[in-house]
């Protein structure tokens, strides 16, 4: 393993549309260096590598270079879990983008694969390390709204067809708005309040084919394989209890993103799936006053800096694939209370992670 002050060598495995998000991020740090790219496409890891100046690969090339230490996987849903383990197996330290896996039985396998290696495993988002949820979590921590009693989170269009160069898997099984838009919301709220212990839902879907109209695939007819409008209460650990709606079934609301009631007033957060935003808290029955942003924005690959950094100096990561696979158990029990007609217990339980200190420098975490 290299020393503290070196650069970490990481490759990027899926060169995606997100892929030029963290190969963008990756140029505002000295923390760590992108060295090798892969794609089951080699023209697009090729496109990626000229761009962004690294070595285009294919992924047994990239698993098997002894300078690579930590591989960022950014293939689909469903595939996060076998590349993940692949990656394991390679003893690399793995960072997924979000969701964790597309159930708990293949997410387990990830977890424990990384326990028993003694590698680390974390995974996106990593939004809720930005300016809006930091400052969100840094208010509820300071009693500003007092304890929090409730709140509302809701994300609410009408999917992806209409935009997206390859809107078919947010309509398989592992799609859906709950597991795409979900992590950013259900993330912040652990970030902000702490564990959930239970779930209540009732999930369904409008249509069962959707019809792409975005301009490289014009026509495609899309079976709907999953629920595209989940509803229900989510019962934290401390008691407070959050309505939450994801639907990819509503053309047009005007529901805030994120809000939270305490016992002692209200506060509004910004949109989770984004790293600045407007925090604004109301005390009592005062009106809505905006809070200055006490952090730095950041943006995409703060994460897997944080998590790089961790593992140089032996701290647990923010972006820990122990929260994810919280996340993702409170994820897949609205579907599950749905169908089963009960509450859904949440069995595995996780602490929050370590706020950023406030003072930090763009693209820096509290040890470097």
């Amino acid at each position: 393993m290299s020393n503290n002050s070196q650069k970490m060598k990481i490759g990027i495995i899926g060169c995606g549309n997100i892929s030029r998000a963290y190969f963008g991020g990756a140029r505002n740090t000295d923390v760590l260096e992108i060295k090798s790219c892969a794609d089951l496409q080699m023209e697009v890891a090729q496109q990626c590598a000229e761009q962004f100046g690294c070595q285009a690969v294919t992924v047994n090339q990239l698993l098997s270079d002894p300078e690579i230490e930590l591989v960022v996987n950014l293939t689909i849903p469903r595939a996060h879990v076998e590349v993940g383990l692949q990656v394991l197996e390679a003893r690399k330290h793995v960072y997924s983008e979000k969701p964790f896996a597309i159930d708990l039985e293949s997410a387990k396998q990830l977890r424990q694969k990384g326990a028993t290696t003694g590698l680390r495993v974390g995974c996106a988002p990593d939004t809720f390390l930005g300016a809006g949820i930091q400052t969100a979590r840094q208010q509820m921590d300071a009693g500003k709204i007092g304890l929090a009693v409730a709140g509302t989170a809701f994300m609410c269009g009408h999917g992806h067809e209409s935009w997206h160069p390859n809107p078919a898997f947010y309509y398989d099984v592992g799609g859906g708005p709950m597991l795409d838009m979900g992590p950013y919301y259900v993330t912040a709220l652990i970030n902000i309040l702490g564990p959930v212990k239970r779930v209540a839902g009732v999930t369904t879907k409008a249509f069962e084919e959707r019809i792409a109209t975005s301009e490289a695939v014009r026509g495609l007819r899309i079976p709907v394989k999953t629920t595209t409008h989940l509803a229900g209460n989510i019962e934290f650990t401390n008691g407070a209890i959050i309505t939450m709606i994801m639907s990819f079934d509503v053309w047009r609301h005007s529901l805030p993103c994120i809000e939270i009631y305490g016992t002692e007033g209200s506060m509004q957060v910004p949109d989770p799936n984004g790293f600045g935003g407007s925090v604004r808290v109301s005390q009592n029955r005062s009106d809505w006053e905006d809070v200055p942003l006490a952090f730095p924005t950041n943006a995409r690959m703060i994460g897997v800096i944080d998590m790089v950094r961790a593992i140089r100096n032996n701290r647990p990561h923010r972006v820990s694939g122990d929260v994810a696979y919280h996340a993702l158990e409170v994820m897949l029990a609205f579907d599950r209370s749905s169908q089963t007609g009960t509450h859904v217990e949440i069995a595995n339980q996780v602490e929050r992670p370590a706020p950023f200190p406030v003072g930090l420098a763009e693209w820096r975490v509290d040890d470097g």
